[in-house]
């Protein structure tokens, strides 16, 4: 039996939304949860919008988070396809779309980012297309079905985690793939020259071509469909469709215009929240990639666009919801697969922050680990075909203890070892 005296409200229809209404539930809450999505479809997985669903390996149905019936059957109601137009933080109340208002006890902002558009000429012809939604995955999937029938062009400006995933999926199909990238490498930013350069051959070797140093600069059509991309440095490439891959910005219109406090853009932007994701208002919370967090065992704040920041960040901001004393400290980590390579990436290392990088195992056969360190502690680790080691990697970076660079690398020291003690 629902309770009508509370209501706890979650704007955003992701994984981070969907996880929070559950913890809700199991958690013994007996108020009235309300969900509002901005889509028509109920929450769902990103991960396979680029991966197994893009490929065509997955069907539609797979990725969602619950099953058709459990909203109702948990008494979370579902308002889909609502955008939130106003927050008004004195009277509690969002305001949606349609002009209804919605009060509240307490609510969660989950509402994630969107997808950075190309500010070039030619946006606006038909074959351009971003990545973010299911409808988008829908759309990208069939193009590139059509596109290795006719042995087709894709065009993917940037070569960052997406772009990469989706010039695997492309060739899978048989497309003609080309990537400009304004980087010397892929990844370059977060991994680096050294291991970002394993990515260019991996992806030269199935048959991509890559543009760097270079950014788009117009895209030209024909009878309004994609027919070329121009980059700045002159070249002009063939297409028949173009993906910008160009990074996401998180979504904070909604918390800027309510006067909640936001991060600086240079430490990640999005939505400002401690450890137990409460924001500057303390009957406001904000989970997954809008929310910028204090993470404990960084030591700094961290904004984290990733799949396990949703599915572990929901529930947290549930719990604090609820008064619970929770913390959101959990290791970042992400997952990525192209063609036969698999990667976990767990910790935080961003440009500036480590000062070596340590591999252990074989860089040339892809498989192996590497680390990321500043002052002999580990910030980030990132095992490629190599399983069942990220727990242990995980407790190296918690651990902040220095190690010995050769031990490290040196695959038959078990890396339990180096911290043993320390913990």
């Amino acid at each position: 039996m629902v309770d009508a005296d509370q209501t706890f409200v979650i704007v955003g229809g992701g994984l981070a939304g969907a996880k929070a209404a559950q913890t809700l539930r199991s958690e013994n809450f007996s108020g009235r949860v309300i969900l509002i999505g901005d889509e028509l479809d109920p929450p769902y997985e990103r991960p396979p919008l680029s991966k197994g669903f893009l490929t065509g390996e997955k069907d539609r149905a797979s990725v969602f988070v619950h099953e058709p019936g459990w909203y109702a059957n948990h008494d979370v109601e579902l308002h889909l396809g609502q955008t939130v137009t106003h927050l008004d933080r004195a009277a509690k109340t969002v305001r949606l779309g349609d002009g209804s208002v919605i009060r509240y006890d307490k609510l969660l902002l989950a509402t994630g980012a969107e997808p950075r558009r190309l500010d070039i000429p030619g946006t606006d012809l038909a074959g351009v297309h971003h990545l973010r939604r299911i409808a988008h995955a829908e759309l990208l999937r069939g193009t590139l079905a059509s596109l290795g029938r006719e042995n087709g062009r894709l065009l993917i400006a940037g070569a960052g985690w997406i772009g990469l995933e989706v010039a695997a999926a492309a060739r899978g199909y048989g497309v003609e793939v080309t990537i400009v990238e304004p980087e010397p490498t892929p990844l370059h930013s977060v991994l680096g020259p050294q291991l970002g350069s394993l990515f260019t051959d991996l992806h030269r070797q199935h048959g991509v071509t890559f543009h760097f140093g270079a950014r788009l600069t117009a895209i030209t059509g024909q009878d309004g469909m994609v027919f070329a991309a121009t980059t700045d440095d002159g070249d002009e490439h063939p297409a028949h469709a173009v993906l910008a891959a160009i990074g996401a910005a998180p979504r904070t219109a909604l918390a800027e215009n309510a006067g909640l406090a936001l991060a600086p853009r240079e430490e990640g932007g999005g939505i400002a929240v401690d450890a137990s994701l409460r924001t500057s208002d303390p009957d406001i919370y904000a989970a997954g990639d809008v929310a910028n967090a204090e993470t404990p065992h960084l030591g700094h704040r961290v904004r984290v666009e990733h799949w396990a920041n949703a599915l572990n960040g929901g529930p947290c901001a549930a719990r604090s919801m609820l008064g619970q004393d929770a913390a959101h400290d959990r290791v970042p980590y992400f997952f990525s697969d192209q063609y036969d390579l698999g990667l976990e990436y767990s910790g935080h290392a961003a440009p500036g922050q480590y000062d070596q990088v340590v591999c252990r195992g074989d860089v040339g056969k892809r498989e192996f680990i590497a680390f990321w360190l500043r002052e002999g502690r580990v910030l980030a680790g990132m095992n490629v075909n190599v399983w069942d080691v990220t727990d242990p990697v995980q407790r190296l970076i918690r651990s902040r203890v220095q190690v010995d660079p050769e031990r490290l690398s040196d695959p038959d020291t078990p890396l339990e070892s180096l911290v043993e003690g320390h913990l």
